[in-house]
């Protein structure tokens, strides 16, 4: 459920808005048009809102400024004590599997930067899940890393070795990066239409309505 990777994250924290900026060459062009990024995501959401994996509240300010209701998701104590700094909206623990589905409606579910936590096997059960709660033209709106086809993942991790980026290398190898075909037959096997749009070298944007 992501959760073998919370040590990691518990130990970005304190720094993960400096890399969002550029400040790890590593991961500088994961990065790229982060801000525009999340303003997308943003921009498409719609009512009350859940939002998966607030890390330290980037997005969840963005959802917030446009007048959303927002209840935040995110199982790192560490993420979530910086999170809740920054913004006025509740934030619990929990993952995209395992969380409370809070007592109103949901329009719509977002997440940046964070759906790779999880198997596809995972990412299946998550999706299933929301389009259980979703009503018609509810929505799910995701900026994460991933891959037109099994080629280019492959491509990536060579061309990351090759700049001498062990720690990017290691990462694409180590979390569950998915491609553009699995993820649209897990959306449309879940009564999603689902549209994809690329945002950099690694994210896409993923924009799905429940039909």
């Amino acid at each position: 459920m992501g959760r073998e990777f919370l040590e990691v994250f518990e130990e970005w924290a304190g720094s993960y808005d400096e890399s969002v900026v550029g400040h790890d060459k590593e991961y500088e062009a994961v990065f790229v048009g982060y801000e525009n990024i999340l303003d997308e995501v943003a921009k498409r959401a719609k009512g009350t809102v859940i939002e998966f994996g607030v890390g330290t509240g980037n997005l969840t300010n963005k959802l917030l400024s446009r007048g959303l209701t927002v209840f935040g998701i995110e199982p790192s104590k560490p993420m979530r004590d910086i999170a809740l700094k920054k913004v006025a909206c509740p934030i619990t623990d929990g993952d995209f599997l395992v969380f409370e589905l809070p007592s109103q409606q949901v329009d719509t579910i977002v997440s940046t930067y964070a759906f790779h936590h999880l198997t596809d096997e995972e990412k299946y059960q998550a999706i299933a899940s929301y389009g259980k709660f979703l009503q018609k033209g509810g929505k799910i709106v995701f900026a994460d890393t991933m891959f037109k086809n099994q080629e280019a993942y492959i491509e990536m991790i060579e061309t990351a070795k090759g700049k001498g980026f062990t720690n990017l290398a290691n990462d694409l190898q180590r979390e569950y990066y998915t491609t553009i075909e699995s993820l649209r037959t897990i959306f449309s096997s879940n009564g999603f239409s689902v549209e994809f749009s690329r945002c950099n070298d690694f994210v896409w944007l993923i924009d799905a309505t429940k039909l």
